[in-house]
């Protein structure tokens, strides 16, 4: 065992001299790894970033929330679809509750109206910001959503049923019209009419990166209607009781809407009920496209990579032939050369692997520096796996070159010219 070691140490010292001593010809033979570790660490980070972005995406929705609407999350785009269907109306939310009420064995615990528009303006003093989405629900709309608050409080069920100009505010919103003071008792205007900044919500970033949770007016339902009339776009959430399945709970939910919408039998549903799911399918795609690219681009770099070690490794056997051949004449066994050259390749793997490595965490730096929103994750799987790829790299390029150097006649080897 001891001798192994000590040949397993020379055989390295040796492979770091020859790649010392061809730095530039070591360089571009693991050109092709670095360039394929590259390529799987981002594509891994990449993907680790969505799924991790699309987590904290679909926690601002609420895992135990359903969505009844007017169109439908899987077929965006597609509005042409669902114009025609009639609205909703904000009054199922107190039908569906008096249902639940009445039905101790409902896998459903509640739900909250809301009445949204897009295209609302806010302004305080001298300050104005355009695109706001701003929307009304009840008191209970907390018990569905996942936000908290930073400073101040939600509006009472008494300032919910009477419509008191009082709102809430997200992070930007309140960043954007107080930058130096607390928003916390200021009137602002919300399309000309006057709202009390009663809550300011904790910053919660964007909704896939497109919708920011962070842009939004929250006011009681009747104090919207007062400023928007009934032209908002109508959503029921209902959450959910624990351990339900969401199967379950979407088939209760249709049950009890086509009951308040008057659908008879056969008739096609007039409204959509939407869940995370809708989005994880749309998801699924575009991961398993950033993969397959990934993939192709890391085999073709690898495949590439690992000829180009080979031939280097095959063109130092034929340089050191006489080496070899005296070396063998003075006992090294076949083993103690196969070890010499094998260790060869899979140092020009490592190093490559390892350079590829600090290129990708340096591009992951830069971008999440650049762009703060951007999902990206970087992990130390990546790193292993990147690891064992070269590795792998290393032993299937440099094995058949070492077998054959291990395989060479002393005799020849020394006559070798």
């Amino acid at each position: 065992m001891r001798r192994f070691w000590n040949e397993t140490y020379e055989s390295l010292l040796m492979a770091f001299d020859q790649i010392r001593g061809n730095k530039t010809r070591s360089f571009l033979t693991a050109l092709g790894v670095i360039i394929g570790i590259v390529s799987i660490t981002m594509m891994g980070t990449a993907i680790n970033g969505i799924d991790a972005g699309f987590e904290k995406s679909l926690s601002m929705l609420g895992y135990d929330v359903i969505y009844v609407q007017k169109g439908s999350w899987g077929s965006m785009g597609q509005w042409w679809r669902f114009r025609n269907r009639p609205d909703l109306k904000t009054e199922y939310a107190d039908q569906i509750n008096r249902i639940i009420a009445d039905n101790p064995e409902s896998g459903l615990e509640i739900a909250v109206p809301q009445m949204s528009s897009y295209r609302a303006s806010v302004s305080y003093k001298d300050r104005n910001l355009q695109q706001i989405f701003a929307f009304g629900t009840s008191a209970d709309y907390l018990r569905t959503a996942s936000g908290d608050l930073s400073e101040g409080r939600f509006f009472l069920p008494h300032e919910s049923e009477s419509g008191s100009m009082v709102c809430l505010i997200g992070d930007d919103i309140a960043t954007g019209l107080f930058p130096n003071e607390s928003a916390i008792g200021k009137d602002i205007k919300l399309k000309n009419r006057k709202f009390r900044v009663i809550g300011v919500f904790k910053k919660q970033g964007k909704f896939l990166g497109l919708f920011s949770f962070d842009n939004q007016i929250i006011t009681p339902l009747n104090a919207f209607r007062k400023v928007f009339g009934n032209s908002g776009y109508v959503t029921i959430r209902i959450k959910t009781k624990e351990k339900i399945k969401v199967a379950d709970a979407r088939e209760e939910i249709r049950g009890i809407m086509r009951r308040l919408r008057r659908l008879p039998p056969g008739k096609t549903d007039d409204f959509s009920i939407n869940e995370q799911q809708a989005f994880k399918s749309q998801l699924d795609p575009i991961k398993n496209g950033i993969a397959i690219a990934g993939i192709f681009i890391t085999g073709m770099s690898l495949f590439v990579g690992a000829i180009g070690i080979m031939n280097i490794t095959f063109v130092s056997v034929k340089e050191r032939t006489k080496e070899i051949g005296l070396r063998k004449a003075l006992g090294a066994r076949r083993r103690t050369i196969l070890m010499q050259f094998l260790i060869e390749s899979l140092s020009i793997c490592l190093l490559g692997g390892l350079t590829g490595l600090v290129i990708a965490i340096s591009i992951t730096a830069a971008i999440e520096k650049i762009l703060p929103d951007f999902p990206i994750q970087f992990s130390l799987l990546l790193i292993v796996i990147s690891l064992i790829v070269s590795v792998l790299t290393g032993i299937v390029s440099g094995l058949a070159p070492a077998i054959s150097a291990s395989r060479l006649d002393p005799a020849d080897s020394l006559r070798y010219e």
